[in-house]
C-alpha cells in the first residue's frame, strides 16, 4: 500500500541542510497497523508526513495505491489527500465549530455531498465513535479522549484508505489510551483501513499494531512483526524500549542476577505455549530445580505471550536444556 524508495529529507537552517531522514525504504502493506518509534527527534514524524506530502522529500520516491505521490501536481496532492485521513497529537479542532461541524468539514471542503448527504454522513461517523449524543457541543465541553475521537471521525469523513495517526495518544491518560487504541483496532478491522502510528510508546506498539519500524537518528534501525521485535529485540534501540515498557534500568537484571547460581535461561512464548505446564514437567522429567528471576504473561494484539527468566539447578541440565528446545518456546541461555 505505501512505498518508500530511498526517500530522504534534509531541512535547510541558516544555510546548512540538516538531515531528518536519512535514505530509507519501507514497505507497508494494504490493510495493516503498522506502527514507528523512536524518541524525540528520530525522524519519525517527519516520515509520516513524508507519506502524504504536507513534508517534501529531497530525494526517492513514494508510492501509494500503486501511485507515485512524488509526481503529483497541486490538484494531483489535493485528490490524493481526500484519501488520506490523519489523526493529530492535540487534536487540532476548530474551537469555534460544534463537534458535527468539525466532522463535517472536510465533505464541505470536497464539495461532492448535498448538504442532508453530508448531514447523514456526520451522524454515522459520530456513532462509530460513540459521540452520537455530542453533536452540538463544542470542543471545550470535551475530555481528551472524547475531543480525539472527533478527530477521528474527521479522519474518517472522506472515506479514506490510509490514516496516519500523529501521536494520537501521547497527550491521553492510560485508560484513554487503551479505548482510543481499541477504537482504531475496531476501524482497521471493519474498514480494513491501513494505519500507519507514530510513537514513543512500545505499550502502544504492542497493543494495536501488526508490525513496527524502529527509528533512530533518522534512521530505520530495525523493523518487523511486533512479535519479533517486542520479543526479540536486535538493535540496543529496540532494547531500550523494550526495557522502558518493561521498567527495567539498563543493567538491572544482570546486577539482580550476578549472585544466583545456576544456569540462567530467557524463555519466551506465544499463543497456546503461553498456557502450557511445561516447567513442572520439565522439572519432574529431569529433576532440575528451577527460580523463576523475572516473568510477564501479557498479549501482543490478539496473541498471548509469555517470558519467564529461571535458573536451573541440580538434576540433568542438558536434558531440561533439550526438553525446552523441543517444546514449542524460543530458548535464550543468558548464562
Amino acid at each position: 500500500m505505501i512505498n518508500f524508495y530511498q526517500v530522504h529529507k534534509a531541512y535547510r537552517v541558516s544555510g546548512q541542510d540538516i538531515p531528518a531522514l536519512q535514505p530509507s525504504d519501507l514497505h507497508i502493506a494494504r490493510g495493516e497497523v503498522f506502527g514507528i518509534i523512536g524518541h524525540s527527534g528520530a525522524g519519525k514524524s517527519t516520515l509520516l508526513r513524508l507519506i502524504n506530502r504536507l513534508e517534501e522529500p529531497s530525494g526517492g520516491r513514494i508510492e501509494v495505491d500503486g501511485e507515485d505521490v512524488t509526481a503529483l501536481d497541486a490538484n494531483g496532492l489535493r485528490r490524493f489527500r481526500q484519501r488520506v485521513g490523519m489523526i493529530f497529537q492535540h487534536f487540532n479542532l476548530l474551537s469555534s465549530k460544534t463537534v458535527a461541524d468539525n466532522v463535517a468539514m472536510p465533505l464541505k471542503l470536497a464539495g461532492e455531498l448535498s448538504r442532508s448527504a453530508i448531514a447523514a454522513r456526520v451522524a454515522e461517523l459520530l456513532a462509530r465513535v460513540g459521540l452520537q449524543d455530542h453533536a452540538d457541543k463544542y470542543p471545550a465541553q470535551l475530555s481528551g479522549g472524547q475531543k480525539q475521537r472527533v478527530g477521528i471521525a474527521r479522519a474518517l469523513a472522506t472515506e479514506p484508505k490510509i490514516l496516519l495517526c500523529d501521536e494520537a495518544t501521547s497527550a491521553l491518560d492510560p485508560q484513554t489510551t487503551a479505548s482510543v487504541l481499541q477504537l482504531l483496532a475496531e476501524i482497521n478491522r471493519e474498514l480494513n483501513l491501513t494505519i500507519v502510528l507514530i510513537t514513543h510508546e512500545m505499550d502502544v506498539i504492542r497493543r494495536v499494531c501488526d508490525r513496527v519500524a524502529v527509528m533512530d537518528a533518522g534512521s530505520i534501525v530495525e523493523s518487523g512483526t511486533v512479535a519479533e521485535v517486542f520479543l526479540h529485540p536486535q538493535h540496543s534501540t529496540s532494547k531500550r524500549f523494550v526495557q522502558e515498557d518493561e521498567q527495567i534500568e539498563e543493567g538491572e537484571q544482570r546486577d539482580d542476577f550476578a549472585h544466583v547460581q545456576g544456569r540462567i535461561l530467557r524463555l519466551t512464548f506465544q499463543g497456546e505455549a503461553t498456557y502450557a505446564p511445561l516447567l513442572g514437567t520439565v522439572a519432574r522429567e529431569t529433576g532440575v530445580d528451577y527460580s523463576i528471576l523475572a516473568g510477564r504473561i501479557d498479549r501482543i494484539k490478539d496473541t498471548p505471550y509469555g517470558q519467564l527468566t529461571l535458573a536451573l539447578t541440580g538434576g540433568d541440565l542438558d536434558a531440561a536444556l533439550a526438553r525446552f528446545e523441543a517444546a514449542d518456546v524460543h530458548l535464550e541461555v543468558l548464562r
